[in-house]
């Protein structure tokens, strides 16, 4: 038991350190869910990004398929001009139709390269279209992740800067408690989520809502010692005595 100090004012002086703790537990609380928002930030945009990319690749590739289609039209043309230069030298008319025949085959293969280059050029167009319109979507989204981010960041700051302040407050006050009901109080304090210290209200402990019985409530007000509860072993107080 500790000896030669004033309970009531040890309680007094542990109930301002706890006034102190409440802010400082809350603010470190709300600073550990800054990070995950800024994460939920990133991510969204991410996904946005990531969506404009697999636009982007898309259009690359439809401009690929372009591309190969024009090279075998181009082939097919080539083919077409070289077998008609040719009509002239041929010597029979089996090979003059046979040599016919080719170049309507070949036209026929032109033909339907021209039909999926039609084609090809609607889905470019479209991709194209697509890719811009997520563009803009992305430099929006860029903006409100940029501009929340900063907000967020700010709010940080402002957290860091208030809890440095308490922290400087409950260096003040610790030298006014007791070591032994210190030690007691910070363990407490850590094993219960920041509240280490409740006034009895309604005959029932501020910390977990028990019950408490009539002869603890005598026992605080003896001012001997100071009293735990029984069920969530927080420090107990009446808040006549502060």
């Amino acid at each position: 038991m500790v000896t030669s100090v004033s309970i009531k004012e040890q309680i007094k002086k542990l109930v301002e350190l706890q006034k102190s703790d409440v802010d400082i537990y809350a603010f470190k609380r709300d600073l550990e869910d800054k990070p995950a928002r800024i994460d939920e930030l990133k991510e969204k945009f991410e996904q946005k990004k990531a969506h404009l990319k697999e636009l982007e690749n898309k259009l690359k590739g439809v401009q690929v398929d372009q591309k190969n289609f024009e090279l075998d039209l181009k082939q097919k043309e080539d083919l077409i001009i070289k077998a008609d230069q040719s009509l002239g030298l041929l010597k029979t008319n089996k090979e003059y139709q046979a040599r016919l025949y080719e170049i309507e085959n070949f036209k026929a293969d032109q033909s339907i390269i021209e039909e999926k280059l039609l084609l090809l050029f609607d889905d470019v167009e479209d991709v194209r279209k697509k890719v811009d319109q997520e563009k803009i979507l992305v430099a929006q989204e860029e903006k409100k992740y940029l501009d929340e981010k900063k907000s967020v960041d700010d709010e940080i700051a402002v957290l860091k800067d208030r809890i440095s302040v308490l922290e400087s407050q409950r260096l003040r006050l610790i030298p006014g408690v007791h070591p032994d009901y210190l030690r007691r109080y910070e363990r407490i304090l850590q094993n219960k989520e920041g509240i280490a210290i409740v006034p009895i209200k309604n005959h029932a402990c501020g910390g977990c809502f028990m019950n408490v019985t009539q002869q603890l409530v005598n026992e605080i007000r003896m001012h001997e010692q100071i009293v735990s509860c029984d069920m969530c072993a927080r420090m107990l107080y009446l808040e006549e005595d502060v």
